[in-house]
């Protein structure tokens, strides 16, 4: 076990739960730590349900496209918890890592917390002990109660698509869901809001009226989509012509524009040509990602093979009409390889696949005792009114695919299998 992995072991058995929605546990911390999270660069804060990882990989690549240098903080990481924080564009060094860990744990001195409020407020004082021009923060689950909502004066929020996702947390409905998200609106802080269902829009509209805040909403104040294989931008402060974005999808055009818009509406020291950079330099691993390497080696020659951790119903709908796209240019018979964590629906992710795919070829994830089975999962993909058949493992998965000549071959269902199929192939991210 190395040195990492066993502080996290440590840090893990700090409270019974994985998610316990509260700040009362870290804000008590974090005054023992000097209050890192009062000094940091200016803050952009992102919550939501889907694309807030995109959102902040464009954010991210316009930033360093015009020579700024940027702190970003993901969840969950896909193979080295590392990736879920970047220093000045780097990913944390291992040993800075684990000191800063460690600090931290001794300052906790064994108190009730949860890993993740434990390891946010590690990242805090990594992010305040080291220069960038800016941070970008996303939030771990909903908004008003998660850990990173100890940020109080950010300068900009932006709350991607709410759809429901966590409801065991967050609420049973669209409504509820957006009060927790909506809970990382700050009076003084300028918002960027993506397209919202109308009761998702109705509560974020009422929340910013109590704080004083006009927020810029996607599809009203800007627009942008494709448009001859371009991505034409617009808001009050004009039009922009700009290259398509290098992630993959038509929801990707979509979710550039949410980050062009917050770009402008924050006031960023971000021109055109920086933008067209980001756009096509942004990188976000294990998102519509195709795979070179070991993995794809083991299909035939005419095959492809691609990777998504997209796991609810949102991200479904957007993965099943990128390939729906694809196969306007080159249509080739879909196979899914598919593995899901047992709070995820695998019926409700298969439905917008049941006219495209060919078959479902169910794993469980790897090490994950939380996962579906893979039974399971090949019970609901019958269900839908898929083929589906079972393997012990991803690479026995492939080899049954590579029986199916020019297949189109997606791997989905979890970021958990992204990160171990990442891992296997020896790609992972930098």
């Amino acid at each position: 076990m190395s040195r990492t992995d066993a502080i996290l072991k440590r840090l893990s058995g700090l409270h019974p739960k994985l998610i316990d929605l509260s700040l009362d546990r870290i804000l008590p911390l974090l005054e023992a730590l000097g209050n890192p999270h009062q000094k940091l660069p200016p803050v952009i804060h992102v919550a939501g349900t889907n694309a807030k990882g995109s959102t902040i990989a464009y954010l991210r690549a316009f930033l360093e496209a015009a020579g700024q240098s940027v702190h970003v903080y993901n969840s969950p990481h896909l193979v080295r918890f590392n990736e879920r924080i970047r220093l000045g564009g780097k990913l944390v060094s291992t040993p800075m890592l684990d000191d800063t860990l460690e600090r931290v744990e001794q300052i906790n001195a064994g108190r009730n917390i949860t890993l993740f409020e434990i390891t946010t407020a590690a990242a805090f004082v990594l992010y305040a002990e080291a220069p960038a021009d800016y941070l970008l923060l996303e939030t771990g689950l909903g908004g008003t109660y998660d850990t990173t909502n100890v940020v109080q004066n950010p300068l900009g929020v932006v709350i991607t698509p709410v759809d429901l996702d966590h409801q065991g947390f967050l609420g049973n409905t669209i409504a509820e869901i957006a009060v927790n998200k909506a809970g990382i609106l700050k009076r003084g802080s300028k918002a960027v809001i993506g397209i919202q269902q109308e009761e998702g829009r109705a509560v974020i509209d009422r929340a910013a009226q109590r704080l004083g805040i006009t927020p810029l909403y996607q599809g009203e104040e800007f627009h942008g989509a494709a448009q001859d294989g371009r991505l034409v931008y617009q808001d009050e402060a004009g039009l922009l012509d700009l290259p398509p974005p290098a992630l993959l999808g038509a929801h990707q055009f979509e979710n550039a524009a949410l980050a062009i818009a917050a770009t402008r509406h924050f006031g960023l020291p971000v021109n055109s040509d920086a933008l067209a950079r980001g756009l096509r330099n942004v990188v976000w691993p294990a998102r519509m990602m195709p795979l070179k390497g070991k993995l794809r080696d083991q299909l035939g020659a005419g095959a492809e093979l691609w990777l998504d951790g997209g796991h609810n119903v949102h991200g479904a709908r957007a993965i099943a009409h990128a390939i729906a796209d694809m196969n306007r240019t080159r249509p080739a018979p879909l196979i899914l390889i598919m593995g899901m964590m047992n709070n995820r629906s695998p019926a409700e992710f298969l439905e917008p696949f049941k006219e495209i795919a060919q078959e479902v070829v169910a794993v469980a994830v790897p090490g994950e005792p939380n996962a579906h089975t893979a039974d399971a999962i090949a019970t609901d993909a019958r269900a839908v009114g898929l083929p589906a058949s079972t393997t012990t493992d991803v690479e026995v998965a492939l080899a049954q695919a590579a029986r199916t000549p020019n297949a189109r071959v997606l791997i989905c269902g979890s970021l958990y299998l992204a990160g171990d199929v990442l891992a296997r192939n020896g790609t992972p991210p930098d």
